[in-house]
């Protein structure tokens, strides 16, 4: 009768962390690496984006001293 409810409370306590932990694994996991792909694409999308701005500025550039000539 002392020891009744904190027993029942780790058996709750313990199913509840590995319902937490299979769910993160199962659910969460997945999702987190796939969104990890997707970000690494659009990181890699803005880089090229990046360089195109600096070689079309350049050739602007060029052009824009040329006619000063």
């Amino acid at each position: 009768q002392d020891y009744g409810f904190p027993i029942v409370a780790v058996f709750f306590l313990a199913y509840f962390i590995y319902y937490l932990y299979n769910f993160i694994t199962k659910e969460i996991t997945p999702k987190l690496s796939s969104a990890s792909a997707t970000l690494i694409k659009l990181i890699d999308r803005v880089r090229m984006l990046d360089n195109d701005l600096i070689r079309l500025e350049t050739k602007v550039k060029t052009i824009d001293s040329d006619k000063k000539k």
